[in-house]
């Protein structure tokens, strides 16, 4: 099959588009053909090797979490799904060499669930890793309640701009932090923008005197620094992006797969609670320059990376 590799870390130079061999399908997996792939920030930073003391590296690596595409073989017990099912995933594994940015991807039901029938491929696949991490911040960790004041750092980002709506579908109010171009965005989220850099803590201060009851931090350094400083008393924080925040008392959070909370997250898809935002799409050869986008760090909800399909729209199994 054709994917994308790396045979050592690197920046996107080290990134090849050609031939590899067809994942193996285990018991409890089924083979996806892949029709879109969102790009993450975790997938340069371990094709950087900034991940390699916590996820081993087997070279060649397919790297990517996030698919949308079909069903076209289960495994051998897999009873959850069957051929043509359309489904998304975030396809972690504890390793890196088996990911989504490749013509098929071998998934364990675990990280699947089924594609939500609103969104396009493209949408769907900027879904699993954001959606994820966004759910079981606020709701697990956080326990965002009704009435709160929530504080979203990089909320027009992938995982921010996720977070504003479910934040607000739980009864929050959202700030939101964003460059001054991304105002209009999150306010269409249902956020309060702020200018995010220096006199943050005042700016935020001007909307909420009293402070926040629940920062989430998904940028790091001063911006963690500035959500401690924002804390109402009793005030909960949580950082995606800088485990610092175990030091202010607060919580490291790193995204799990989970099929039932994907499964939520369909739902909210479905009913309109929770939308994604697709700023560029790339084709699967020209998976570097997503790469590169995204380490620019201002991208507006997601990027994704596109499977070209044959003229029937079935793939080939």
């Amino acid at each position: 099959m054709k994917a994308i590799s790396y045979s050592r870390y690197g920046g996107p130079e080290v990134l090849e588009y050609g031939e590899v061999v067809d994942p193996p399908i285990g018991p409890d997996a089924v083979l996806v053909k892949v029709r879109a792939a969102a790009v993450n920030p975790v997938d340069w930073k371990c094709r950087e090797g900034h991940l390699d003391g916590m996820l081993q590296a087997v070279f060649p690596v397919v790297p990517g979490w996030d698919v949308s595409g079909v069903v076209v073989r289960p495994g051998v017990s897999v009873t959850e799904f069957a051929v043509g099912d359309e489904v998304i995933g975030y396809v972690r594994e504890d390793f890196l060499s088996r990911g989504t940015f490749a013509e098929y991807v071998a998934a364990p039901v675990r990280t699947l669930a089924r594609k939500p029938r609103n969104l396009t491929y493209e949408e769907a696949a900027g879904l699993p890793l954001v959606g994820l991490t966004a759910y079981q911040v606020l709701i697990k960790t956080l326990e965002v309640k009704r009435g709160e004041t929530v504080l979203i750092h990089a909320a027009a980002g992938g995982v921010g701009s996720i977070a504003v709506q479910i934040a607000r579908h739980l009864g929050a109010r959202v700030i939101g932090t964003a460059s001054e171009g991304n105002h209009d965005f999150v306010r269409s989220l249902g956020g309060e923008p702020v200018t995010y850099g220096a006199g943050l803590t005042d700016r935020v201060r001007g909307l909420a005197p009293e402070g926040v009851d629940v920062a989430f931090d998904a940028v790091g350094g001063d911006a963690l620094r500035d959500s401690v400083n924002l804390l109402a008393a009793e005030g909960r924080l949580a950082s995606i992006a800088d485990p610092n925040v175990l030091g202010y008392g607060g919580r490291y959070c790193w995204v799990r797969p989970d099929a039932e909370d994907l499964k939520r997250l369909v739902d909210l898809a479905e009913r309109g609670v929770v939308s994604v935002h697709v700023s560029k799409t790339f084709p699967l050869e020209r998976t570097a320059e997503a790469h590169r986008l995204s380490e620019e760090g201002r991208t507006r909800g997601k990027i994704v990376v596109t499977v070209e399909w044959d003229a029937t729209g079935k793939g080939e199994e």
